[in-house]
């Protein structure tokens, strides 16, 4: 199992997550005021230039009010 942050499935994880803050109506600045967070955190997973971790990723579906399963669900398909 490859570990990049280039793979196909890590690239669509940062996609839906974007599309998922943009679906919201939010910004960057405003999903990492929520989190505790600088702006440049949520540009960096969204562009590809850092990896999240579980507890992490399920913080970011929190703010963004979605459910963890539905993007699990997503990225198994692929």
């Amino acid at each position: 199992m490859q570990k990049s942050l280039r793979t196909p499935r890590q690239r669509m994880l940062m996609a839906l997550l974007a599309e998922a803050r943009k679906g919201k109506g939010m910004t960057q600045a405003e999903v990492a005021i929520a989190l505790g967070k600088p702006q440049s955190f949520v540009a960096k997973y969204e562009n590809g230039e850092r990896r999240i971790d579980v507890v992490e990723f399920v913080d970011i579906a929190t703010v963004l009010d979605i459910e963890p399963n539905e993007i699990f669900s997503r990225l198994r398909q692929k």
